[in-house]
């Protein structure tokens, strides 16, 4: 049932992509006004749907208050059962409205997908063959894997470092409620530790990506855990949770740095299968495309490196996405 809903709730929301200035204001009125009324239609029809079922577990017509279930038949729907579906139906059309809102806010080609329900079994994460370090298994060192395993076309966005703090990004992400994972560097983030703590508040992991964000593997066993070690400090220290995500700067490591993450508290190391910037996208696969699981790269980055800001970034990185049928899901559910 769950899934039959959701197909009737994504339906039919691709916007038009009209020229800039007056012109493409009308347009997104229209929008706007195709969406109120393809929104109301939608909501009967997830009615009826929420109603069939009702029905198929009993609630048939003329079934009088003394009547007893047929034969092989559930007890009728009563009607608090009914209010409920009616509730369920009505939180589901008012959470589908605010997200239209945000996406034309935001301006969006489409309304982002919703990503399904996480895993009740997590899948079980390996490293991906040619990331191996010499006794990576005999140490049971942590994964370090761009990919997790699922059938479902979902996509992982994690983001890199903290240099740029830009609130417009907070609130896009909070209004649009896309998921997202950050991995930190300390010699960024403690211009403005409050900025961070803002984003956990909003349910976002704060994961680890070293104090300095150096070369590990020049670095002796004995550095790279205190880069390691020291920014499972500074996260716990300033945010009260210590991370079992680790992402090497530069996604470089060596057998030293997995020994070093594993002894902090490490449990997986995520690397990315795209990355992707305010202008264009970069693949490590040949086919350069999108794959269910991939975990997608990006940093906290604005003007000052960048020919746009953040919220341009995600602009780009939702439009696609979502154009190739793709939702984004939070990876720690999967972890």
């Amino acid at each position: 049932m769950r899934e039959v809903v959701q197909n009737v709730v994504v339906q039919g929301d691709k916007r038009s992509t009209g020229g800039r200035g007056r012109g493409r204001g009308r347009t997104r009125g229209r929008t706007r006004g195709l969406t109120r009324g393809r929104t109301t239609g939608r909501t009967r029809v997830l009615f009826c749907l929420l109603a069939a079922t009702a029905i198929a577990s009993g609630c048939a017509p003329g079934s009088g208050p003394n009547a007893g279930p047929a034969p092989g038949q559930q007890p009728p729907l009563r009607a608090p059962e009914a209010r409920a579906l009616h509730s369920y139906a009505t939180r589901l059309e008012a959470a589908y409205t605010a997200r239209v809102a945000a996406a034309n806010r935001w301006d969006l080609r489409r309304v982002p997908l919703t990503a399904p329900p996480p895993p009740a079994r997590k899948p079980h994460i390996t490293t991906r063959e040619g990331f191996e370090v010499d006794g990576h298994r005999a140490l049971n060192l942590p994964p370090v894997f761009t990919t997790v395993p699922t059938r479902h076309k979902i996509v992982f966005l994690t983001i890199d470092d903290g240099a740029e703090k830009d609130p417009a990004f907070l609130r896009m992400m909070s209004e649009l409620r896309i998921p997202y994972t950050a991995f930190l560097s300390d010699y960024l983030v403690k211009e403005d530790y409050g900025y961070f703590k803002r984003m956990q508040a909003r349910g976002v992991v704060l994961n680890n990506h070293t104090l300095h964000h150096p070369y590990l593997p020049g670095l002796s066993h004995a550095r790279q855990k205190r880069e390691i070690c020291g920014m499972q400090d500074v996260i716990e220290r300033r945010y009260g949770t210590r991370p079992t995500l680790f992402r090497p700067p530069f996604g470089n490591y060596n057998k030293d740095t997995l020994r070093a993450a594993k002894s902090c508290g490490i449990t997986h190391v995520p690397l990315w299968n795209e990355e992707v910037f305010v202008d264009r996208w970069d693949y490590r696969e040949w086919d350069r495309d999108l794959h269910p699981g991939d975990i997608v790269l990006t940093h906290f980055r604005g003007r000052g490196d960048w020919k746009g800001t953040m919220p341009d970034m995600i602009r780009r990185f939702l439009d696609k996405v979502t154009a190739k049928g793709y939702a984004v899901a939070r990876l720690e559910d999967y972890l």
